[in-house]
């Protein structure tokens, strides 16, 4: 997708209209037009960048403090019992928008939304230790060379 197709980028040029609620040099955060909850708000670089993988770490800690100044606010100003800061990369993952974004998300007791796993079933083998540690090995390594 290309940055004039993208609608967070017309979003981010002022072509397109939002309920901004944030912005500065490289950031810009505004509701989210199709809530999950009240307060429901998208944190985006004004940059296109489709996912995490496509942007430098430090635009992403960019964002994220954005992120969490925005969290700061809604928490202050709703009060919901939590938030949930939620970063999708990829249709499999639940990104709708290929505009890197993260969703700061307000939550109450009985929102029903379901972003759980199960946490309980040792039958499974992600829940081994040796199948942890073996992953963890493969990414320490990764991350090291």
């Amino acid at each position: 997708m290309s940055a004039s197709d993208c609608i967070f980028c017309q979003i981010a040029a002022g072509t397109a209209a939002c309920e901004e609620i944030y912005q500065d040099d490289a950031t810009l955060a505004f509701m989210d037009i199709n809530p999950a909850n009240d307060g429901h708000c998208l944190v985006i670089p004004k940059a296109h960048f489709e996912n995490v993988f496509d942007m430098p770490p430090s635009v992403f800690g960019t964002v994220a403090s954005t992120a969490a100044k925005v969290a700061h606010a809604v928490n202050e100003v709703l009060r919901p019992g939590g938030i949930n800061l939620t970063q999708a990369n990829g249709k499999t993952a639940g990104q709708s928008v290929l505009h890197m974004h993260i969703h700061v998300l307000p939550r109450r007791a009985g929102d029903n939304l379901l972003m759980n796993w199960s946490r309980d079933d040792s039958s499974d083998r992600r829940f081994d230790p040796g199948h942890i540690a073996e992953i963890a090995e493969r990414l320490r390594s990764r991350l090291r060379g």
